[in-house]
């Protein structure tokens, strides 16, 4: 989807942070308090990211995730005089955010520390009608 097309389907927020490198306001995005099952997707490309079973409230501001559906891209991050690893859904090529290394260590030590504003969300009992149907197997047999 060309730049053009982007910015008439996004909101300026998701604009912003996905094609621009952007990061939204901590404690001020849709999904940093959300506890809802089910599946997180790039808002651009609508692939598939993360589940609600991986995500964890780790005081930040932003939502966070202990692992990915599947694998995302990461590449190193120095804007702001930091070093950190960016992390970008590989089809969309979205920016989601950044990956740090202290998440709890029960789920592996990971915190995908992902801005709201390029995720979408889809509650487990539309997986199917949104064409995400192979998801569900995901979140059967979860306590």
């Amino acid at each position: 989807m060309e730049k053009k097309d982007l910015k008439q389907k996004l909101t300026p927020i998701q604009y912003h942070v996905t094609q621009e490198n952007g990061t939204e306001r901590p404690f001020q995005n849709e999904f940093w308090d959300f506890h809802e099952e089910g599946l997180y997707v790039d808002i651009v490309s609508g692939e598939p990211l993360f589940t609600s079973h991986d995500k964890f409230d780790s005081s930040c501001g932003w939502p966070s995730f202990a692992k990915p559906v599947k694998h995302l891209t990461t590449k190193l991050d120095r804007t702001f005089g930091m070093l950190r690893t960016e992390v970008r859904s590989p089809e969309g090529n979205s920016h989601l955010g950044h990956l740090f290394t202290d998440g709890p260590r029960e789920l592996g030590g990971l915190r995908y520390c992902i801005n709201s504003a390029s995720l979408r969300f889809i509650p487990v009992k539309d997986l199917e009608k949104e064409g995400y149907g192979e998801y569900i197997k995901l979140f059967t047999n979860k306590g």
